[in-house]
């Protein structure tokens, strides 16, 4: 079969699943209420943080230049390191050009053919591709099973090892135990990597530091700056030896132009707003718990709410009623979710006026009422 073949297949197969994904650009000026991106605090369009990027802009250029270890590490950036370090308690910080690039580093520079990953089913695309490009010996343990982490570790033998979960997960929107797994690493002698992408705002400094784990030599945490932060961009965070680690070795980040000033100028002020408003986080998680009272499904830990939908197609077409009626909310199909089940996504934002989230509210509503099982 050729090419083009293969591809009218494919797209074929799409269809009649109604798997079928498009792009959609949207206008500045889009009058939806925009329930579907990961803007979280709603930090995206603040004054201060647009002031952050253009400042950023207008005195270091439109991008860094090279990559961190050519003339691309900025001062910017180094500012950035340092202050997201000290609001989610770690020793040392680096900062990725994506959050993505900030899984694929950490896994791939510090695991190898001699290293047992354990990983919960449920981790993120990225740290799953991180452990293909690491080419490690990996065991995926059900989900949030802490016994079944420890039975695995006690299998590693000689060899190093790294178990990998997320802090808040947002399909199902419930929270690692996480605690106990570094308890269970800090025996065995494994790394315990904790993805905070859904965590770190919602949760202030993140779960890991509400933990009280932040800064633990065997708990490393990555983070994202394009959710709850509003720009774009990773991190990884931990102790210093980690750090000149990945400087040296991971190749997501050597081989990468480092993050252009804009989202680093961004991602700094809406850190800063956020460490100086706690309000927004309480914000956030009170309309989380509202809106899951109101369409009847358990509350989420994070921002996400997931809302369970007979079929794909059925997804799909609660997702257009709503927009219809200027909400635009996400839509989860297999293969995006664990379980296989198909859902409305939900996104909080906390940044919405009380007018337009008591709007949205009843659009949704009543929206899952007729297409909800």
């Amino acid at each position: 079969m050729g090419w083009p073949e293969w591809l009218a297949e494919q797209a074929a197969t799409r269809e009649s699943s109604a798997l079928v994904r498009v792009l959609r650009p949207r206008g500045a000026d889009d009058p939806t209420i925009d329930l579907a991106g990961n803007d979280y605090l709603g930090l995206a369009r603040d004054p201060r943080v647009v002031a952050g990027a253009v400042e950023a802009a207008q005195r270091w250029g439109g991008g860094a230049g090279a990559s961190r270890l050519v003339t691309g590490s900025l001062g910017l950036h180094a500012d950035l390191e340092r202050e997201l370090a000290d609001y989610l308690g770690q020793p040392a910080a680096l900062v990725f050009s994506t959050g993505y690039h900030a899984n694929l580093g950490i896994v791939s520079a510090l695991a190898d053919r001699d290293t047992l990953v354990v990983s919960d089913a449920h981790v993120h695309a990225s740290l799953i591709d991180a452990v293909r490009l690491a080419r490690a010996d990996v065991t995926v343990v059900p989900h949030d099973d802490v016994e079944a982490v420890r039975r695995t570790l006690a299998t590693a033998g000689d060899r190093r090892a790294m178990v990998l979960v997320e802090s808040v997960y947002s399909v199902l929107g419930d929270a690692a135990s996480l605690v106990p797994l570094a308890e269970a690493c800090e025996e065995s002698g494994a790394l315990l990597v904790v993805d905070e992408a859904h965590g770190v705002g919602v949760h202030g400094p993140g779960l890991v530091a509400l933990s009280g784990l932040a800064g633990l030599p065997h708990v490393v945490v990555t983070a994202t700056l394009s959710k709850s932060l509003g720009s774009q961009g990773g991190a990884v965070l931990g102790s210093q030896s980690v750090i000149d680690h990945l400087v040296n070795r991971a190749r997501p980040f050597i081989f990468d132009t480092g993050l252009a000033p804009a989202a680093a100028g961004a991602a700094l002020a809406a850190l800063r707003v956020l460490r100086d408003s706690p309000e927004l986080t309480e914000r956030v998680q009170r309309r989380i718990c509202d809106l899951a009272a109101a369409l009847g499904v358990d509350p989420s830990v994070g921002a996400v709410l997931s809302v369970p939908m007979p079929t794909p197609s059925v997804a799909v077409t609660a997702q257009a009623a709503a927009l219809a009626q200027g909400v635009r909310v996400g839509c989860f199909r297999p293969p995006s979710v664990p379980d296989g089940i198909s859902r409305l996504r939900v996104t909080v934002n906390a940044g919405l006026s009380e007018h337009d989230w008591d709007r949205a509210v009843d659009v949704l509503v009543a929206v899952v009422k007729e297409h909800a099982p």
